[in-house]
């Protein structure tokens, strides 16, 4: 058997519709001009996955068919999908995205014309598949660039200066079998990357081969994993870059001293509020406050309170957490099913912000009545503007607790 070219690796789990889609393009679309492979990792699927599989194997196309017994995880499916490759070089497809085949041919020509290189990596398109255009680029590079093997100082640099993410690479597989392990707390498209900097040269390649769909034809509100990580992942970031630096270090690739390391973690830190802001922007967008609002504490104390993300919710953040964290104590009550509003100005729009974020339905918006019994006391909590007013509730038998003066929640939003 002819030694084959290209390994394409799709993991998926219970996503026949798109898995469908991708093969399809396969047949319709792709015209691939070299020897490949498709290895499909399926992580347990209880669709018809390995009907539609069949189907298209069946039908001529040279695909490879792993299942695993049980879901063992994204990472874990990744990396089976990984370890079956056969070819010389392997890439990653997500099941809902594309391949850009002109992108793919150079890269795969580039590769063979600079064998010491272990991977080279390339920013990707932002695809609309409904409206079949690209819609934007996930970073940008002037123009091709190649480190040397061990170069860990200047790669180092390079993504930190330009915001580079090294997610979509094509990898010589004798490469990636000793670089692409298990990281929790350092990200891996850092950590891993360091290890094929050791194993060999990497590049950076101008032109794209790859099309995340972030609005698929298929289905329109499906989750954007890429986008979940951005939300939280900002101190992985942190340990990834932290993790190239020591595989560096450890090899003696990177000088370190005193002055060196506050540089590197001043940039290491400038890197990781850039991402930080990008989730705080994503977070208000969800209206979650409260966790936009913790994001904003510690851009603050890191010195990029003025950043624009930052300066645009700024304003609005005290009176938007105020009023989740008021929601978010109601919903956190057992039994309580109704709140009280005393001396608001606009009780309807209030109670319109407060449902906005997070009230539970079940729970009643109320003006004070004159007499309540013991029990609906005992299920009731009360909002008042002024400090003066808890006193008449106390002493009705309202839960301390549960009485909520607007000083007590706006004053511990500090900005």
């Amino acid at each position: 058997m002819d030694p084959v070219k290209l390994s394409i690796c799709i993991p998926t789990y219970n996503r026949a519709r798109f898995l469908e889609n991708a093969l399809g393009r396969f047949v319709d679309l792709y015209r691939i001009p070299f020897s490949f492979e498709i290895v499909i990792s399926d992580n347990a699927s209880t669709d018809d996955t390995r009907d539609v599989v069949e189907t298209f194997a069946d039908n001529g196309l040279p695909i490879r068919y792993f299942r695993n017994l049980e879901n063992r995880g994204v990472d874990a499916n990744l990396a089976s999908a990984f370890r079956h490759a056969a070819g010389e070089y392997a890439v990653y497809l997500a099941d809902d995205d594309m391949l850009a085949m002109d992108g793919l041919a150079e890269a795969i020509a580039y590769l063979d014309r600079n064998p010491e290189l272990s991977a080279c990596f390339a920013p990707w398109f932002v695809h609309n598949e409904i409206e079949g255009r690209d819609t934007d680029l996930f970073y940008q590079i002037d123009a091709d660039i190649k480190f040397d093997k061990d170069q860990f100082e200047r790669l180092f640099a390079f993504i930190v200066e330009r915001h580079i993410f090294p997610e979509i690479g094509i990898y010589r597989t004798a490469a990636l079998r000793v670089a692409w392990l298990p990281r929790h707390f350092a990200y891996w498209a850092f950590s891993n990357l360091a290890h094929f900097l050791e194993s060999g040269g990497v590049a950076f390649l101008k032109k794209p081969f790859y099309r995340q769909v972030v609005q698929s034809k298929i289905g329109r509100d499906r989750p954007q994993a890429g986008h979940d990580e951005l939300l939280t992942a900002w101190d992985r970031y942190r340990g990834g870059l932290e993790y190239f630096l020591h595989v560096g270090v450890k090899r003696g690739a990177v000088r370190m001293t005193p002055d060196r390391r506050a540089a590197q973690d001043t940039s290491i830190k400038q890197f990781t509020c850039m991402r930080m802001a990008v989730a705080m922007r994503m977070w208000a967008a969800k209206k979650d406050y409260v966790k936009a609002y913790e994001i904003y504490t510690r851009m603050a104390l890191a010195g990029f309170e003025h950043h624009p993300v930052a300066r645009q919710l700024k304003d609005s953040l005290p009176l938007m957490v105020a009023v989740q964290t008021l929601a978010w104590q109601i919903n956190a009550a057992a039994e309580v099913n109704r709140v009280i509003l005393h001396g608001v100005d606009s009780p309807p729009s209030l109670e319109g912000l407060l449902r906005e974020l997070g009230l539970r339905q079940d729970v009643a918006v109320v003006a004070p009545a004159p007499e309540l019994e013991p029990k609906e006391i005992a299920r009731s909590a009360v909002f008042v503007v002024a400090e003066n007013d808890r006193q008449q509730f106390l002493a009705q038998g309202y839960s301390p607790n549960l009485v909520f003066c607007e000083n007590d929640i706006v004053g511990n939003v500090v900005v």
